[in-house]
């Protein structure tokens, strides 16, 4: 079965950090970018962060630039995106998202994960 499966998401107090991990399962994230996604409770859903496939580019949304980190391990088949200093407007689901030969949106995507849940609060 192809699939994206995120983990590292759970409970942490602001100013904490968490490191969240995509995994792809029965294909190889060579040839696509990974772009990484969140969605709040009442709230559009929006990107975070995108990385190329060799992951010498990578762009971030300005609400998390300077505090996120995007990065890929091809021979683990794995994206991470590190997440510092968070803040509880962070709270969301974060989603990882592939898509072949350019940075995924909501609309344009092959592959979007089930999500895990970070919640920051004290």
């Amino acid at each position: 079965q192809l699939q994206l499966v995120e983990s590292g998401g759970g409970l942490v107090q602001p100013g904490g950090s968490l490191r969240l991990s995509c995994a792809a399962s029965g294909f190889t994230l060579d040839s696509y970018y990974i772009g990484w996604f969140r969605q709040a409770p009442g709230k559009e859903r929006e990107g975070v962060s995108c990385i190329s496939i060799s992951g010498g580019s990578t762009n971030y949304a300005d609400s998390v630039k300077g505090r996120f980190t995007i990065s890929r391990d091809s021979a683990k088949n794995t994206v991470y995106l590190q997440m510092n200093s968070l803040k509880p407007e962070d709270t969301a689901v974060y989603y990882c998202v592939a898509k072949y030969w350019m940075c995924p949106s909501p609309g344009e995507y092959d592959y979007w994960g089930q999500g895990t849940q970070v919640t920051v609060s004290s």
